[in-house]
């Protein structure tokens, strides 16, 4: 039994996508104009990402389900990973959600989002 289980633990490879722990790396840069936010995101498709700007909250998702194994008849193998990583930050200052733009290329989400001037108000008279 002892052997059984030493010949699983030497074939065992980890991975580490399939178990939901990867976080994902955010860096956010504040330029004059305009607020740039980088998220790695390696072994998705652009079509597996959702990004989404709720007031001055961004929320970045990225789920990828991968079928693959041996087939004749009744499964001899299958194997299945699901990954999922998820990612949501206030922004230091205010946006214009019509002019974000999103690239993702080679593993890398890029998003360019112009600023906006914060409303200033409007003054109420105590009578």
């Amino acid at each position: 039994m002892f052997e059984r289980m030493s010949r699983q633990f030497e074939d065992w490879e980890p991975e580490w996508e399939a178990m939901g722990d990867i976080d994902m790396s955010v860096d956010v840069a504040d330029y004059d104009d305009e607020l740039v936010v980088t998220a790695d995101l390696p072994g998705y498709e652009s079509d597996d990402i959702d990004v989404r700007l709720s007031d001055s909250r961004l929320h970045i998702e990225a789920h990828h389900e991968e079928s693959t194994g041996e087939e004749s008849g009744e499964y001899l193998r299958r194997e299945r990973s699901h990954r999922s990583v998820s990612r949501s930050l206030t922004l230091p200052e205010p946006v214009d959600p019509d002019s974000v733009s999103a690239k993702y290329k080679n593993g890398v989400l890029t998003l360019h989002m112009s600023k906006v001037e914060p409303a200033e108000g409007t003054h109420i008279d105590v009578e």
